[in-house]
Order: C-alpha cells, then sequence, then structure tokens
C-alpha cells in the first residue's frame, strides 16, 4: 500500500518549485521602478491563502480540479494585468486600464508590424500566446502539486509561515498586493465609464463666443494656418542635456529661417494628456478643447456635439486637410474633425521605401503638402493640420534632408531607408535608442525650418508642438509631460496674441506660460476672431 501511493507524494523540493512559481507570479511587479531588490522582499499573502486552501481540499474529484481551474485563471489575470501594467508604465507611463486600452492591442500590432516585418511581429505574438499557454501549465501543475501534498508534511511548516506572514503583515512586509491590484483595476474600469459618460456633458458647454461680426477667425481669413505635430518632440528635447544642445541649435535655425522669410517666432509649452505613445488624443485635445487623456473620452468625443477647431472654421473660405502620414486603413474617426480632405498615407503618393514603422520622411510629408495642396491653380487659403511622425519610435534610420526640387515621388530616400541599423540592434542598447531620438528630434525641427523656404503669398500663420513626451526612459521624466509651441507668423499676427505672454524666439524661455492642450482652442479662437489692427499691417510677400 505504502508503494503504491509513495509517488503520488511530491518530494520536498518539488513542493519549493511549486511555491516558488506561485510566490513569483505574485510578486512580479507591475511597475518598472518596483523592480528593485527591496521592493520584491515581502511576503504576497495571497500565498498563504492559497496553500490553505489547496491543503483543504480533497486531493482528488472535480470539486478539487474545479478549484484549482479558479486558482489559475485568477493567476493568469493575475499575470497578464501586472505585464500590461508594466508595459504601459515603461511606454506610456500609467496602468493599464479595461475599460480603454483594448483598443491599443490592434496599435500595438500595427506599430510592432510596422517596425519588426509581418513575419517577426507574427512570431511575437505567437511566443505571448505560447508564453500563456506556459504560465497556465506551470500554474495548474503547481497548485496540483500543493494539493497533493500532506498536511501532516507541510503542516508545521505551513504553521510558522503564518506566524512570520502575521509578523511581516505588521512591519508592511507582507500584503495582498495582487488583490488590491486587480480590485484597483476594476475600480478604475468603473470610473472611467462614468468618466466617459461626463465627456458629452463638457462637449455641449463649449464656451466658444460668436462675435459680434458673427465670423470666427475672421483675423486670419485669406491667409493659410498651418498646425504642425511633431511626434515625441517634448520639453525633455530641452531640458535634458542628452538633447538640449542639439535641439536649441535646430531651433536656432528654425528662428534663423523664419525671419530671413519675414516671420518672427513666439515660443511657450502645453502640458499634453499623455505620455509616450496615443498621438492621436494630444490631436483631440488641441482640436476639441477637450481633455482627451483616454481612448474612452476619445471615442466618447467623437460620439459628441463639440465641435473641433478645423470645424470652427468652417465658414472661413478654408480649405481644411489633414496630412497624416501613418493612417494606412480606414479612418472613419477624421470625420468627427470636419475636414475637407484627408491626405493619409496612400493619398500622399509615396513611392519610396519606409523607414521601419515610419511610412515615409517628413520633408516627404511636407513636399507633398505643398504639391497636392499648396499649387493647385486658384486655390482657396489652406487650414491644415500635419502629423510628421519621422521622429516616432523606432527611431532608425534617421531621414536626412535632400534639395527640395529632388524629392519627386520619394524614392530618392530609399537608399536612406536602407541605412543604419535595424530596430532590433538599435534597442539593445538605450543609451543608443536616446541617441538616435536625439538625431531625429533634430531632422524633423531643421525639416520645418527649411520648409519655410517654399512659402509664397501672404504670410502664412504656423503653429509647430510636440503631440507628447517621448517614453520616460528617454525623457528622463516620470512626471513632467510638457511640450514646446512655437507660434509662427509677421509680427503684426503675432500682436494679436499679445496676451498670451510667450517668450520671444524658437527656445520657451524659463517663465513662458504652460497651458494644458485642451486650452488651446479657446485661446486662439478669441485671439484671431477679432479685426487685426490696420496700422503696420502687411499684406507683402513672404
Amino acid at each position: 500500500m505504502r508503494a503504491s501511493t509513495a509517488p503520488d507524494r511530491p518530494r520536498m523540493s518539488v513542493i519549493v518549485v511549486a511555491l516558488a512559481i506561485l510566490f513569483a507570479v505574485l510578486a512580479l511587479p507591475a511597475r518598472p521602478q518596483d523592480a528593485t531588490l527591496p521592493q520584491l522582499a515581502h511576503l504576497p499573502l495571497e500565498l498563504v491563502a492559497i496553500v490553505a486552501v489547496l491543503l483543504m481540499l480533497p486531493r482528488a474529484g472535480a470539486f478539487s480540479r474545479l478549484a484549482r481551474a479558479a486558482l489559475t485563471a485568477a493567476l493568469v489575470a493575475i499575470l497578464l494585468v501586472k505585464l500590461a501594467d508594466f508595459g504601459l508604465y515603461a511606454s506610456l507611463n500609467r496602468p493599464f486600464n479595461f475599460a480603454y486600452d483594448l483598443p491599443l492591442l490592434h496599435a500595438g500590432w500595427m506599430l510592432m508590424s510596422g517596425s519588426s516585418g509581418l513575419v517577426r511581429a507574427s512570431l511575437y505574438v505567437f511566443g505571448a500566446a505560447v508564453f500563456v499557454v506556459l504560465a497556465s501549465t506551470a500554474f495548474w501543475w503547481s497548485t496540483g502539486v500543493v494539493g497533493r501534498s500532506s498536511p501532516r508534511r507541510v503542516g508545521p511548516a505551513f504553521a510558522v509561515s503564518l506566524i512570520f506572514a502575521a509578523a511581516l503583515a505588521l512591519t508592511g512586509r507582507a500584503s495582498f498586493g495582487a488583490t488590491e491590484l486587480l480590485a484597483d483595476h476594476v475600480e478604475a474600469a468603473r470610473t472611467a465609464q462614468l468618466a466617459i459618460a461626463a465627456v458629452e456633458d463638457e462637449a455641449r458647454s463649449d464656451d466658444i463666443a460668436v462675435p459680434a461680426s458673427g465670423r470666427l477667425l475672421q483675423a486670419l481669413e485669406g491667409r493659410d494656418v498651418f498646425l504642425i505635430f511633431v511626434e515625441s518632440y517634448g520639453r525633455s528635447t530641452l531640458d535634458n542635456p542628452l538633447y538640449a544642445d542639439t535641439t536649441r541649435d535646430a531651433l536656432a535655425r528654425l528662428e534663423t529661417d523664419a525671419a530671413r522669410n519675414g516671420l518672427a517666432v513666439e515660443s511657450a509649452f502645453l502640458t499634453a494628456p499623455i505620455v509616450g505613445g496615443q498621438s492621436w488624443l494630444a490631436h483631440a485635445s488641441v482640436l476639441s478643447g477637450l481633455w482627451i487623456d483616454t481612448q474612452g473620452r476619445y471615442r466618447a468625443m467623437l460620439a459628441s456635439s463639440r465641435k473641433s477647431l478645423m470645424a470652427l472654421a468652417s465658414q472661413g473660405g478654408w480649405e481644411r486637410v489633414a496630412v497624416m502620414p501613418a493612417i494606412t486603413m480606414a479612418w472613419p474617426e477624421g470625420a468627427y474633425f470636419g475636414y475637407d480632405r484627408i491626405l493619409a498615407k496612400d493619398d500622399l503618393g509615396y513611392r519610396g521605401l519606409p523607414f521601419n514603422w515610419v511610412t515615409m520622411p517628413d520633408q516627404y510629408t511636407l513636399s507633398a503638402f505643398e504639391r497636392l495642396a499648396l499649387k493647385k491653380p486658384d486655390r482657396a487659403p489652406v487650414f491644415a493640420e500635419i502629423a510628421l511622425i519621422s521622429s516616432h519610435a523606432p527611431w532608425t534610420p534617421i531621414p536626412e534632408l535632400v534639395d527640395w526640387d529632388e524629392v519627386g515621388d520619394g524614392t530618392i530616400f530609399n537608399g536612406q531607408a536602407q541605412s543604419g541599423d535595424t530596430p532590433e540592434v538599435v534597442w539593445r542598447d538605450r543609451d543608443r535608442v536616446r541617441d538616435q531620438f536625439r538625431q531625429s528630434i533634430d531632422y524633423s525641427l531643421r525639416t520645418v525650418a527649411s520648409f519655410l523656404d517654399r512659402l509664397k503669398g501672404p504670410p502664412p500663420l504656423i503653429v509647430v508642438l510636440g503631440d507628447h513626451q517621448p517614453a520616460t526612459f528617454v525623457s528622463g521624466s516620470e512626471t513632467n509631460r510638457d511640450v514646446p509651441i512655437h507660434v509662427i507668423s509677421d509680427r503684426d499676427t503675432l500682436n494679436a496674441i499679445e496676451g498670451w505672454a510667450f517668450s520671444e524666439g524658437a527656445v520657451p524661455g524659463d517663465d513662458a506660460p504652460v497651458w494644458r492642450m485642451d486650452a488651446f482652442r479657446k485661446r486662439f479662437v478669441d485671439a484671431f476672431s477679432a479685426p487685426l489692427p490696420q496700422d503696420g499691417q502687411s499684406d507683402e510677400p513672404v
């Protein structure tokens, strides 16, 4: 009898391995900054509870299997939530939210397939699926090992562990951390649903006042207006010593090129709703005047009655254009913003090779915009939103400026697109990633500066701004979400924003204002809905 049951009794070494697996998933940190030995040196009280439950279960039978399946499912859920949190803290500096972030799976797939190729991205997804299966198997095995253990063998050790756990709990070194994490996520999802429902109320309370003339933005009528977002262009490019000298040199070039074309620059900062990604939330905050910091609020905005800045410009005679080189599929959300034309990736006519995820270099984007929107005969003035994406991760290879008249269909960039190391090579070294980021911001800003020489006719109003800070390991800041904003036009036009108290020049001063992005829409409309002063006003060509 003893010989027949002995093989079913796991050895102590096997029990230790099973407990180690359970401890690992329960103690796994949910944030990169918590992945330190002091933070890991605590006892998950869930482990004590799981062992107690398993020891009380019958050693076999349907009820035992059902209980183990429930425990395994809970452990898998804890693992996936922690990994999701870890990834979002590393890239977006915030936790995962069920109400908002499930659509990000598709965005993540697009980024991964664009950066690494369809085959390699598919292998990554397959590897992730295998990992989940292996983790589930390990948890099922571990609960089985503990459940088959003899209470007589592990009972004394378990009793001692209970006393030890109680002592640790009194000193703060033991807690139901994993349980609290899941509870926090459930509460966050519930709160998120309430916040989504509140967006329509915010949208209805629009504080845009129609002037006596009945026309919004009348001070800019007959002039081109460009709103240019520079990907990942955050305040860290001016504050972090790794980037500051390069960025300030590029901004000095921007200021010089503006002056050569009869334009001046004023600068300040905006606070973005996000960090590290989800650029569309920053675009939406600027255009809608709503604080769009989650995908749920974005969806609620799309369904709301709030008019975007583009829609408010509908009566000013502008052709309202969106230039979106990162849009590679149907974009029904674009209808909300009120564009007359959307120039997505396939509409821009790029025939060159992509720069990994980046579909085309910024110089081509601006060249195509010039050709498709600015050089049409007898055209209306253009009010454009333009996304420049060369400074988007993975930041390799870095484009270089060519003669604008040789840009053509973009095939001139093929050699550049095939140069440099792959993302897999670059991202093995975080210092290398940071340097590539530095170079990409330099390229984007110099491209904007060079583009100023292409503009003819009445002086345009150009707003250049970042969409968000890069990932925190690149920016060097876990808390700051500010991005630079530069307003470029002739001096008479800039007099309309004198009350904004922006810094003179392309480098914002330490005392430059900092607004939230959702404040821009109202301030912009208010400033330019009154006629400009006539004294000194100039319509001379740039």
